[in-house]
């Protein structure tokens, strides 16, 4: 029995704990403030919609306003006194001038009958009743409807707080009629600041980087997070570890971040495959593995950057690790590290071997430093780029820290080139007659070479045909018109033959403008216009410019007109008839035989 009594007397931390007053609301400062300053100037709005995600403290502030209009002793800056017999009814559940309604389970049409009919009823404590409608979005529509008069309305003593974690589902003549309030996610300082006092009050001994990961896994949320950290309670006892919190939140250990790195700036591609399996072998998701791996590498690169520690949501112990990690870091790997792992996140779902996808995203990022075959193409350790000047060899030299002699040179005693070396192993070994062939010219070597580089070099081995010089001068209507000619003939080789046919069979007149030469050629219908207008218009006057060597050319296109177009035969008749009218023989043949047209 004893067993029993002390199981019932347990109050979990989120209730426990929950806000009485203004001052002890976390993260919402700036609502606090306006709402305590409108009771000091006596400018009560008659309704309010709390909107933001859950366990921000929505229903809270609504119940802290609630008692302070309410409160018969105030202080001085509006907190409620917690002895008058207002705040003592509302602490006890006993209160009748503060009403709170589910609308999830309240969400039809008599159910706000019911609220407007005991709006008419005056407090019998307090100034104001008050009505707290949770989760106001499940109404109805034809409940809001019938919530539209009395909302506008009410009743002077009456004041409507509604609250919801979907704005966007509200009727906006409901949102019209009330003053918004958007409630923020609670930062992860502000939850390990209050972790740590209830902690403290509990006689519950835990570290910071296990606040921190409590604080991550609540998402903005401080319901949440007391509900995270009761289960925890539960699990580790009065003594937390931080060990112990991620194996039963299920949280990825930072460790396996900071290794990894460590894998792919010695280039060892294999450990970091075999880190991802055990990873995955502790029943890990792979792509809460990838979105891990971006957040590593996005706090290193913030951290290489000493004036962004705002935005860095870490206890200090771990911030330590961070600088020295960022430190052996280039800000060009981790910014290829970074474009690899978004990369791999979006590719993920759409990938037919999921686990190899990320398995090749982890050998990319394993040869950014690296490449596969040992040679090292970025420096991992600073983003100073190679000294300019002197020759390719001597730079290379300087970075290995020795100098280098000449090419086939000797050294003396003291280690210094002998002078005319190079001139006597050319007469040892003398060159065939004819001109000498050009030096290849040695590959760069430093810091700033990469993948990228190397591939951007041998394209720009390759030959790149000369687009066409394009001018300002204003071409003579002749080579218009013969360049105009020659397009038909290319769509042909494209086979679009009925494009090809339009252009050819067009009218085409040709305008001096101001300073240009506006070319026209009308199509058949307006079917054609349009669909050359909108698809083809603009790729004609590049080309026709290109051909003409002129920018000053415009090209229009419009339709032939009625009047002006001739009648195509349609019918047999019609046509043998067309076929007499220009063949004089073929009119004579059909006399003198007596045919028939038909």
């Amino acid at each position: 029995m004893l067993y029993l009594y002390v199981m019932s007397d347990y109050i979990v931390s989120a209730r426990k704990y929950r806000p009485d007053s203004f001052e002890t609301l976390i993260g919402q400062d700036n609502i606090a403030q306006t709402l305590k300053n409108s009771i000091i100037r006596g400018k009560l709005a008659h309704a309010y919609l709390f909107c933001g995600p859950r366990g921000v403290g929505k229903t809270t502030t609504a119940r802290i306003f609630a008692k302070a209009i309410n409160c018969s002793n105030p202080s001085e800056d509006m907190e409620p006194c917690g002895k008058c017999e207002s705040c003592v009814s509302f602490q006890e559940g006993r209160s009748y001038c503060i009403h709170e309604l589910d609308a999830a389970s309240n969400n039809g049409v008599e159910d706000i009958k019911n609220l407007m009919d005991q709006v008419q009823i005056p407090p019998q404590v307090g100034k104001y009743s008050v009505y707290i409608i949770d989760e106001v979005h499940m109404l109805s529509t034809a409940a809001f409807n019938a919530f539209l008069k009395t909302l506008e309305e009410p009743p002077a003593h009456a004041i409507f707080i509604l609250a919801t974690t979907e704005k966007h589902k509200i009727l906006p003549t409901i949102l019209s009629r009330c003053q918004t309030y958007d409630f923020n996610r609670i930062s992860i300082p502000d939850m390990v600041l209050n972790l740590r006092n209830i902690a403290t009050k509990e006689n519950v001994k835990i570290d910071d980087e296990s606040l921190h990961v409590i604080a991550q896994k609540a998402d903005g949320a401080m319901r949440d997070a007391l509900t995270i950290f009761d289960q925890t309670v539960a699990f580790c006892g009065s003594d937390i570890k931080y060990e112990d919190v991620i194996r039963n939140l299920n949280v990825l250990d930072y460790d396996y971040s900071f290794a990894l790195v460590d894998d792919f700036l010695a280039g060892d591609y294999g450990k970091a495959l075999l880190t991802f399996d055990e990873i995955l072998s502790k029943g890990f998701n792979a792509l809460h593995f990838c979105s891990a791996l971006s957040s590593h590498l996005r706090d290193l690169m913030v951290t290489k950057n000493g004036g962004l520690d705002a935005l860095l949501e870490l206890p200090e112990s771990l911030k330590k690790r961070y600088v020295e990690q960022a430190r052996r870091c280039s800000l060009k790997f981790l910014y290829d590290a970074l474009g690899v792992t978004t990369a791999c996140e979006s590719g993920y779902k759409m990938a037919v071997n999921p686990r190899l996808h990320i398995e090749f995203a982890l050998m990319k990022l394993s040869f950014l430093v690296k490449a596969p075959g040992g040679e090292i193409l970025c420096s991992a350790q600073n983003d100073t780029k190679p000294a300019t000047g002197g020759s390719e060899r001597s730079d290379a030299g300087s970075l290995r820290g020795t100098p280098l002699s000449p090419p086939g040179g000797r050294r003396g005693v003291d280690g210094s080139a002998t002078e005319g070396a190079e001139r006597s192993d050319a007469s040892e070994h003398p060159s065939p007659a004819g001109p000498r062939p050009a030096r290849k010219k040695p590959a760069k070597t430093g810091s700033a070479l990469s993948l990228n580089a190397i591939l951007e070099e041998e394209e720009s081995k390759k030959e790149v045909k000369k687009a066409p010089v394009v001018s300002d001068e204003l071409p003579d209507d002749d080579a218009i018109m013969a360049a105009w000619k020659t397009i038909p003939e290319e769509f042909k080789a494209m086979s679009q033959i009925r494009l090809a046919n339009t252009l050819e069979n067009a009218t085409v007149e040709i305008q001096a403008g101001d300073g240009i030469k506006v070319v026209t050629f009308q199509v058949s219908n307006e079917a054609q216009r349009k669909w050359i207008q909108e698809n083809r218009l603009l790729s004609l006057e590049g080309n026709l410019q290109k051909k003409t060597g002129s920018s000053r050319i415009r090209l229009e296109v419009g339709v032939i007109p009625m009047e002006e177009k001739e009648v195509q035969p349609y019918t047999d008749q019609e046509k043998a008839t067309a076929l007499m009218g220009q063949n004089g023989e073929l009119r004579n043949l059909v006399k003198d035989f007596g045919l028939e047209t038909r």
